[in-house]
């Protein structure tokens, strides 16, 4: 665990910043270098990207309030204090803005979001597995406590005060399970490549594979905002798995279920 990377005269350069900022820019620039695969315009991939980004950062901190509402109800200031702007915020809100944003996009521009979601597929899971272990360096997503060999414990008393990381008790690494198993998705999703496949079906193995990876590390993540459902059983960000697996589901089937319509056939003369 290594919250601060640098201090550079009265400026602190964090570790999460820093490698988010390198997944966020590492996967812009894959998904430009597979946009003409995919027979889409590199620029217009780049500048979705740019807007995208720019949505998912703003979605994500909006799904962190509205899942912890009952203390910024408490406490309004806080919505806009440095710890909340420093926070990276709930991953599905941001992924919520960004899939808006891109289909708004593709319906102005008149391109095919389906195609436009098969290239930054792959880039997504990269960037996002990049940004977990900014997670685990900082101390945020944290897991519940443990007994397993592989258990992690945190010493820093800068990110229990920043991020309220539990100190010297054994906790599941999380961040870690769910960079590996992204790493592992990202494989998958290279192998599948563009241009093989029906336009939608990888963005739809990433919709399902993401949605199994999330709804499986719910179970072991003990950081606040989990926002119980179902009596507790269950978290909403496992809810939203399961939508995003059905949704996964459907864009990989539905080619197979798109069968095209017989052309009419022409009345030939008329026989006596």
């Amino acid at each position: 665990m290594h919250p601060i990377l640098f201090h550079f005269g009265p400026l602190t350069i964090h570790t999460y910043g820093t490698l988010l900022a390198f997944g966020i820019l590492l996967a812009l620039w894959l998904a430009q270098r597979r946009a003409p695969a995919a027979g889409l315009d590199s620029d217009r991939v780049w500048n979705l990207g740019v807007y995208m980004i720019l949505a998912a950062l703003a979605g994500a901190k909006a799904w962190l309030i509205f899942a912890d509402w009952s203390y910024y109800r408490q406490n309004p200031g806080d919505i806009f204090s440095w710890s909340t702007l420093q926070a990276g915020g709930v991953w599905y809100g941001g992924l919520l803005t960004a899939a808006v944003v891109l289909t708004l996009y593709a319906w102005r521009a008149k391109l095919s979001y389906a195609r436009l979601g098969d290239v930054y597929a792959a880039p997504l899971a990269l960037g996002h597995a990049i940004g977990r272990l900014g997670c685990f360096s900082a101390g945020c997503c944290y897991g519940r406590p443990t007994t397993m060999p592989w258990g992690v414990v945190f010493t820093s008393p800068y990110a229990h005060q920043l991020v309220g990381t539990p100190l010297d008790v054994p906790l599941h690494p999380t961040q870690l399970y769910e960079a590996i198993w992204e790493a592992v998705n990202v494989f998958i999703l290279f192998r599948l490549g563009l241009g093989k496949r029906p336009s939608g079906q990888v963005i739809g193995a990433y919709s399902f594979l993401y949605g199994v990876t999330r709804f499986t590390v719910e179970f072991f993540r003990g950081d606040p905002g989990r926002t119980p459902i179902a009596g507790g059983a269950f978290s909403l960000m496992q809810a939203a798995s399961v939508g995003l697996m059905l949704l996964g589901a459907w864009l990989w089937f539905r080619p197979k279920f798109s069968v095209a319509r017989p052309a009419p056939s022409t009345p030939g003369p008329a026989t006596a």
